[in-house]
């Protein structure tokens, strides 16, 4: 492990209910396996008032019942304990979702400003950015956003002046050097590239998301016949999605922001 890695954790109390653990100010795959192995740690032998955790790209919120849980000294130890002891998993049991993603005509509205800023022709910034799978940091901004990390460098691209006031749900975007699905109609200031019939949110399934933190996505390319049938299967109560077990090559790592304005947005 680098310098990074065994970067001693902050333990930041976040109000009466919530405390944070904190493992860096940058954003990298190793510090975010750290979020991943201290939740799945905590989560399978939870403390007395345990209620649940929120990752993010770099720390980890523990919320508990302050009336039912160990005195607050007692969670920081515990907590410092169990962070400066946690073993990173290898990568053999990560998942990946399928996503199909229409990159035409009106499902795309920003393609062309994207592939003008890259230099690149429209089909070209969709088979770049259809080339590499995307690894899930966290969830955020509305309930089951996922913010990406792994985009071609050539993709990148400012977020628009002036934010929509309405995006459809299951709109491919890109702002910056992330990419991300927008999992509910919402606001927002991303490129809109392309559309996914999947629903990445659905608060009358079991569970609601199916994409979460520490999985990876991959964007199929379809045309605009395929999109259309597949928004009908997606609608069918007995419709799954395309999970399939990640082969993640030796060393493979999504490429990241390393500032700290991009962990808080």
């Amino acid at each position: 492990m680098n310098a990074s890695s065994k970067e001693v954790p902050r333990i930041l109390c976040a109000g009466e209910s919530c405390v944070v653990v904190e493992f860096g100010d940058s954003i990298g795959f190793e510090i975010n396996a750290r979020v991943r192995a201290l939740r799945k740690k905590i989560e399978s032998r939870p403390f007395k008032g345990f209620i649940g955790t929120v990752p993010t790209y770099r720390s980890l919120a523990v919320c508990f019942d302050p009336l039912r849980s160990i005195s607050a000294n007692q969670l920081e130890r515990l907590l410092s304990d169990i962070s400066a002891d946690l073993v990173t998993e290898d990568g053999t049991d990560e998942e990946l979702l399928i996503i199909p993603t229409c990159y035409e005509g009106a499902l795309a509205p920003d393609l062309e400003r994207v592939a003008a800023h890259a230099g690149l022709s429209a089909g070209e910034v969709a088979r770049r950015h259809a080339a590499r799978d995307y690894y899930c940091y966290m969830l955020g901004f509305v309930p089951g956003y996922p913010y990406l990390g792994g985009m071609d460098t050539s993709l990148e691209t400012p977020r628009l002046k002036e934010p929509r006031e309405r995006i459809p749900a299951g709109s491919v975007a890109i702002g910056g050097k992330q990419t991300g699905i927008y999992p509910i109609d919402s606001p927002g200031g991303w490129n809109l590239i392309g559309t996914t019939p999947l629903r990445v949110f659905d608060p009358d399934r079991t569970p609601p998301i199916f994409l979460n933190a520490g999985m990876w996505a991959r964007f199929v390319p379809v045309g605009r016949a395929e999109f259309d049938r597949l928004t009908r299967e997606v609608a069918k109560p007995d419709w799954k999605p395309d999970i399939r077990k990640k082969e993640r090559v030796s060393g493979e790592e999504p490429s990241h922001e390393s500032d700290r304005e991009a962990a808080s947005r």
